[in-house]
Formats: structure tokens, sequence, C-alpha cells
């Protein structure tokens, strides 16, 4: 389980910065990188999508965390 947390987070923080980027300067580097609507792009966005459906979860391990 620690290798998917491990890539679920980094995809969703990939995903992140990508909106990151669109927000602050209207430029999608998914887009760019493997075009426009592409298959391969709805792909990305969709394990983006996923891999933070996922880590929902990871509330209850953060919030009974408290100090």
């Amino acid at each position: 389980m620690k290798i998917l947390n491990c890539i679920c987070l980094t995809i969703a923080i990939i995903g992140a910065i990508n909106w990151g980027i669109i927000g602050i300067f209207d430029y999608n580097v998914v887009s760019a990188i493997f075009g426009n609507g592409t298959i391969l792009t709805r792909i990305i966005y969709t394990l983006v999508g996923l891999s933070g459906l996922y880590l929902i979860g990871f509330y209850g391990l953060v919030c009974n965390n408290e100090e």
C-alpha cells in the first residue's frame, strides 16, 4: 500500500501544480506536452482525479494525529 500511496500522492501533486500554473499563468502544461484533448491527456486527467479520490481517505489519518 505504501507504493500506491506514494504514486497517488505524486500524481495529485503534479495535478495540483498544473492547476496552479493554469490559474496563475493561463498555461496548461499537460495539454502543451501531450496535446489538447488527446486520449493521453484524458488518461492523465483521469489518473489525477482518481488519485484525488483515493487520497480523501488520508483525511482520517491526518485529522486523528492531532497533538
